[in-house]
């Protein structure tokens, strides 16, 4: 079965450079500042399955929380890599913004607490991070303190085209699926669908709820565990033989090492169609996997002409 989708120009997005050398310390400070949005958002929001309710969500300008329930109302946290700063807005009108430059995760997370509160907003969180090796605390980091401007709106721009294509390929798909959202702990903007089967039971408080049900998912990370950015797709549980399946465009390839299918961002963005090349990778490993897991794709799918769209 192959998707048919109302795709747009390679023009109208962009894939800028993002050498991980050149931004790796700006890149490990935006991971704790995403941490501590990312907690407050966790610790006021109702519990949704597979930790859904914690995500960030790619917007216009950056990353977002949504809104956050609070009181009568609620409140939304928005990193914005155009203007560089971070804005806190209430529904009841208010506004709260800091600047996003080089400073300390601990001062940054001071200042963040102080804004709330100046909003009447409390909240205590977890301050150890997540799915990092080495946490600190962060009122006690003062290790990393960097901010590129630059390199962070090219991050943010990756994620803006990436969310694009990634929502374009999510609409075929008429089973459980995962919006299209930004995990702070492992620093990664995915999509995941679902089969509708329990998998078996995992260990762990993270991994047990994420992959309670067999799930195909795929998504892009900016340079953890790979040395540099990539795309990347896995079932779990992974069927027998899916290191074997011939997956799309030809630069994609298994990696032993982290047992996931993998497309590096530099190869994406030289390719003739960069959105093409992406959505083959997306299209190649979702067959891959359901194929060999016997999935019912033709109950779970259904796919548009432009046609249908118009």
């Amino acid at each position: 079965m192959t998707g048919v989708y109302a795709s747009q120009p390679d023009a109208e997005v962009s894939w800028p450079a993002l050498p991980l050398d050149a931004w790796r310390e700006t890149y490990q400070t935006l991971h704790m500042w995403t941490q501590i949005v990312g907690k407050i958002r966790l610790t006021l929001s109702p519990r949704v399955n597979h930790w859904w309710n914690v995500a960030l969500y790619v917007s216009p300008g950056g990353l977002s929380t949504s809104p956050i329930p609070y009181g009568s109302g609620a409140f939304e946290i928005q990193f914005d890599f155009v203007n560089h700063q971070l804005e806190i807005s209430t529904s009841h009108g208010a506004r709260s913004w800091l600047a996003l430059s080089a400073q300390p995760v601990a001062i940054y997370y001071d200042k963040l607490m102080a804004a709330l509160h100046s909003l009447g907003i409390q909240v205590t969180i977890n301050t150890k991070p997540q799915e990092v090796a080495e946490p600190i605390p962060f009122e006690q980091d003062n290790k990393h303190a960097s901010y590129d401007p630059e390199y962070a709106h090219r991050f943010w721009r990756i994620l803006l085209s990436t969310d694009i294509v990634l929502k374009e390929f999510r609409s075929a798909f008429i089973g459980k699926s995962s919006p299209v959202h930004f995990f702070w702990g492992s620093f990664d903007l995915c999509c995941t669908r679902f089969s509708g089967r329990a998998a078996p039971p995992r260990k762990g408080i993270i991994t047990s709820e994420a992959y309670s049900h067999e799930v195909i998912s795929a998504g892009f990370w900016p340079g953890a565990g790979i040395d540099g950015p990539a795309f990347y797709a896995y079932s779990a549980p992974s069927p027998a033989g899916l290191s074997e399946e011939p997956v799309r465009p030809a630069a994609a390839f298994w990696s032993k090492q982290l047992s996931e299918f993998i497309l590096m961002y530099d190869d994406m963005r030289s390719a003739e169609s960069p959105r093409h090349a992406l959505m083959e990778f997306l299209e190649s490993t979702y067959a891959a996997g359901a194929k060999l897991a016997n999935w019912d794709r033709q109950a779970l799918e259904r796919y548009y002409t432009p046609a249908d769209r118009a």
